[in-house]
């Protein structure tokens, strides 16, 4: 009787195991979309709103820029007008009204006026535009940079969620082999009934483990799908080459120079020191020139215009505000405060990024060693384990130093997969500070 309740025993530990397994194959998903890093990048630059924003704030600034140009032009414009009113009107001599046909008349103009001084506004309000245009191209690149990087960071994240049901599904067949091993022992009657329950629960531990290891998985690949632009989860496919350790010499004089945070906050400095000059500008006299030339007749143009008449002008305007009520001084005052806060966020932009290049890089370096480290330890938990299995099967160990030992290579194996993708986040960061890849 005693001999059959272990066998009894295994054949439902055995049976629910089982029924869990066929539970949580029957609810895969079907077969997902498969994209590579390159493809997830490609996909994310072209659906991602931070990159619409900033490629639609690169059209405004190139607009603003020829709206610029174009004030230097005159401005030109084309009118006509007919018109067909009573003639009638009443005679005062005889006290009759005296009824005269309706006339139509016919009238055309060309008009012309162009700024000759401005106080150099216009080439100010020039400036400015070329400025924030730089700004706009210097925060495109930044907007690509930052999705690229998240990208990234969301493509490595599902191919360590990938990973890790890897490591929970070979930590489950481990204490299924360490379960058969109790039970087999216990039926031998070289181990208690309690090694069989703990093993057993060990079992179970490891089954729910897998299960959320895939729920985290279902959950990575699903924010693939949302940061690339598809309605369904995505699989990430793993890259055969794994980038080494990036060259970093003259990196940081580099970043200092031309790193796209750097670029985007220098080129709004020049944009605020241009508009100094534009409210500048106001203290200066205006002149102006404008011509307009018309032609009237009662005949339709399209007839004929030899009775045409034509009337022209050419006129020249100087314009000087001596006063009004302080708004120039105010308009000097705003613009001066801004170039002045421009000048405080590129400085503190230049050292921000410096800072931050000092972290990244060392975050780069600290994961790249980690990675070696984490390495010896799967090796080394392996070989425990090995020697732990034997010397628990000969009776000379016991199976909490196996559970131990388990769980030492689990934890080896999952930290392995973080310091990898620990160090490839941390490079795609380092990278969307340089504005390239490394």
């Amino acid at each position: 009787m005693m001999g059959a309740r272990p066998a009894v025993l295994a054949c439902v530990t055995s049976a629910w195991f089982t029924a869990g397994l066929g539970a949580q194959q029957a609810v895969a998903p079907p077969t997902l979309v498969q994209v590579s890093l390159v493809e997830a990048v490609r996909r994310a630059l072209e659906v991602q709103p931070a990159v619409i924003q900033a490629r639609g704030d690169q059209r405004t600034a190139g607009a603003n820029e020829r709206a610029a140009a174009g004030a230097f032009l005159p401005t030109l414009s084309l009118g006509g007008s007919s018109n067909n009113a009573s003639s009638n009107r009443y005679n005062t001599a005889t006290g009759q009204i005296v009824t005269v046909p309706t006339n139509t008349s016919y009238f055309g103009a060309l008009n012309a006026s162009l700024e000759l001084f401005d106080g150099f506004q216009r080439t100010a309000t020039k400036h400015a535009a070329s400025a924030t245009a730089d700004a706009a191209d210097a925060g495109y690149i930044n907007q690509r940079a930052q999705v690229t990087a998240t990208t990234h960071q969301v493509f490595f994240t599902a191919l360590a969620a990938q990973e890790l049901v890897r490591v929970a599904a070979a930590q489950l067949e481990r204490a299924k082999v360490e379960r058969q091993i109790a039970v087999n022992k216990f039926q031998a009657g070289a181990a208690t009934r309690s090694d069989t329950l703990t093993a057993t629960v060990d079992v179970g531990t490891a089954r729910l483990a897998l299960l959320q290891a895939n729920a985290n998985l279902a959950t990575s690949q699903a924010n693939l799908g949302r940061q690339i632009g598809v309605d369904q989860q995505v699989r990430a496919q793993r890259d055969s080459v794994f980038p080494p350790f990036p060259d970093t010499t003259g990196l940081r004089q580099e970043v200092l120079d031309s790193s796209p945070q750097v670029r985007q906050a220098f080129a709004q400095l020049s944009a605020a020191r241009s508009l100094v000059t534009v409210a500048r500008s106001q203290y200066w006299p205006t002149l102006s020139a404008s011509y307009s030339s018309g032609y009237t007749g009662l005949g339709a143009p399209w007839t004929s215009t030899q009775s045409y008449v034509n009337n022209w002008s050419l006129r020249f305007t100087v314009s000087w505000t001596l006063f009004n009520g302080f708004t120039r001084e105010a308009d000097q005052v705003s613009a001066a405060v801004t170039r002045d806060v421009a000048e405080a966020q590129a400085a503190d932009a230049r050292r921000g990024v410096n800072a931050e290049l000092t972290q990244q890089l060392a975050a780069v370096a600290t994961a790249y060693e980690q990675i070696e480290i984490s390495d010896a330890n799967v090796a080394a938990a392996t070989e425990a384990l090995r020697v732990t299995q034997e010397r628990y099967r000969l009776g000379a160990g016991t199976l909490l130093d196996l559970l131990t030992s388990q769980a030492n290579i689990t934890q080896a194996e999952v930290n392995q997969v973080q310091a990898r993708f620990t160090y490839l986040i941390a490079r795609a960061q380092a990278e969307a500070l340089v504005g390239h890849t490394l």
